[in-house]
């Protein structure tokens, strides 16, 4: 079993539109509403997947009960501890191919909540073969709160998460964490532009067994103690390029539990993050995408 970890889950809603008048009324001619935020995303792709998959988080009010409610008519087996405060909602417009974000902060989480949480969490840990902590913390949690759940995991952990959270979670030693290369670029507070320079930043990410950038239609980079790969696709279709990182954290946990060499873990997880880019919604994918962008993918060791 893989265990997924979303603490600051969401309801997603991506509104499609040709074109997108700002500053005026618009009617968008497709409206889908998703259990969303980064940890739901990579428990709804495993579970695509065939994975035996559990989510873990916090969700309260009526966005956090639709949320769940949503989770149990997809399959996907969830067990969120109660908040008192509101879920938050995320919303994606796309027009034209372009996709523009607002994502709401999330409810204020409390001491006590979050120490029912940890019972739960480490409960839940006893059968798995991988944990995965994904998205961004809720108000009220401390940066070093990944840090804390890797610690306590006792299994390979896939940390996905930006700033002081991804640093401090890199350094409790999980087997991969994975930014992206502007997360990369804030940590350090430099431009990335060359092979050699996301390999140097992400070694500058210390404690981290593995580190695994996604370069967008670059492909990925991932730096390990056996080496380091490059994994590229061809060709992207444009869609909704929302939640293909999370596909790719998805991809890479799945890759642990099947005991997958790199090169393989890398070619799985950079095709299942072109084909979920090629999607219209939000975090969601076809297999025969997925399949296609399989055999088009090249991993090659680089130095």
């Amino acid at each position: 079993m893989i265990v997924v970890v979303c603490l600051n889950p969401a309801l997603d809603v991506t509104h499609q539109l040709d074109t997108v008048g700002w500053g005026r009324v618009n009617r968008p001619r497709a409206v889908h509403a998703r259990p969303g935020g980064k940890g739901l995303n990579v428990a709804r792709t495993l579970h695509a997947l065939g994975a035996d998959v559990l989510v873990l988080g916090l969700a309260g009010g009526i966005t956090g009960a639709g949320v769940e409610a949503s989770l149990r008519e997809l399959g996907v087996p969830a067990a969120f501890t109660p908040l008192t405060g509101e879920t938050r909602r995320t919303f994606s417009v796309v027009d034209n191919g372009r996709v523009t974000a607002f994502h709401e902060p999330g409810p204020e989480v409390g001491a006590p909540e979050f120490a029912e949480f940890r019972v739960d969490y480490e409960k839940a840990l006893a059968g798995a073969e991988a944990v995965v902590l994904s998205g961004s913390l809720p108000p009220g949690l401390p940066a070093g709160t990944y840090a804390t759940l890797i610690q306590a995991a006792g299994v390979p952990a896939v940390l996905d998460t930006h700033g002081e959270a991804l640093r401090r979670g890199a350094a409790a030693q999980p087997a991969i964490v994975k930014p992206n290369r502007a997360e990369l670029e804030a940590l350090t507070g430099r431009s990335l532009t060359t092979q050699e320079e996301v390999t140097a930043a992400a070694g500058e990410l210390r404690g981290a067994r593995a580190v695994v950038v996604t370069l967008g239609l670059e492909g990925l980079l991932a730096a390990t103690g056996d080496g380091c790969w490059q994994a590229r696709v061809p060709a992207v279709m444009a869609g909704n390029a929302t939640g293909a990182g999370d596909a790719v954290a998805a991809a890479l946990a799945h890759g642990i539990a099947l005991g997958r060499p790199w090169d393989e873990q890398l070619r799985h997880a950079a095709a299942l993050g072109a084909a979920t880019a090629a999607a219209s919604v939000a975090g969601e994918f076809r297999q025969q995408d997925y399949l296609d962008a399989l055999r088009a993918v090249a991993v090659e060791e680089v130095r």
